[in-house]
């Protein structure tokens, strides 16, 4: 799966090769103590792109799990030297991992299910109408959220049910098409 850059997000990058020459250091004569601060002589906001072109590339590329060769190709339309190709590759392959469970660190914690209770409950009359049939389906649902029990009370009438038990068995047999197969596929 080849990742797809915008027109802006390849023009952020595409100073990756100025900021490459900037920062690269002379070979000194003795080693220093403290390694001094250099101006790179270029634009913050030319910087500032860059680094959020690169962090776009690493993220997306890690949350797909693109494979070396997709990823070289996905780069190679750049038009960066073999030498830059190379160096963002091993970056990406370096960390990775890393990204992966930082952005799984920081993906919201949803709610999940832990029990479910239901009843049915079905009105025969009232003062004003003898015979009325009111049915009423009660279902209370238990999450399970960041280590808390919750719990969830919904009431519905059979015929509201049953639509929705339709709509989540034709959403299921959706999840059955090669399309969802190779989406979720290539999430994981």
């Amino acid at each position: 799966m080849l990742l797809v850059l915008s027109e802006e997000q390849k023009a952020h990058l595409g100073c990756l090769p100025r900021l490459g020459g900037a920062g690269r250091q002379r070979p000194r004569p003795r080693p220093r103590p403290r390694p001094r601060p250099r101006k790179l002589n270029i634009d913050v906001d030319t910087v500032q792109h860059g680094v959020e072109g690169l962090t776009y590339l690493l993220t997306e590329s890690s949350k797909l799990m693109i494979s070396e060769i997709d990823f070289q190709d996905s780069i190679h339309v750049l038009g960066f030297s073999d030498e830059l190709n190379k160096l963002l590759l091993q970056l990406y392959l370096d960390n990775r991992k890393e990204i992966r469970n930082i952005l799984g660190e920081l993906a919201p914690k949803l709610p999940s299910y832990h029990s479910l209770e239901w009843r049915l409950d079905v009105q025969l009359a009232s003062r004003s109408l003898r015979q009325q049939i009111k049915p009423a389906v009660t279902i209370k649902l238990h999450l399970n959220q960041n280590e808390d029990q919750t719990a969830q009370v919904l009431q519905t009438d059979p015929s509201t049910l049953l639509h929705l038990i339709q709509q989540l068995e034709l959403a299921l047999g959706e999840m059955k098409t090669n399309h969802c197969r190779r989406i979720v596929r290539n999430m994981k």
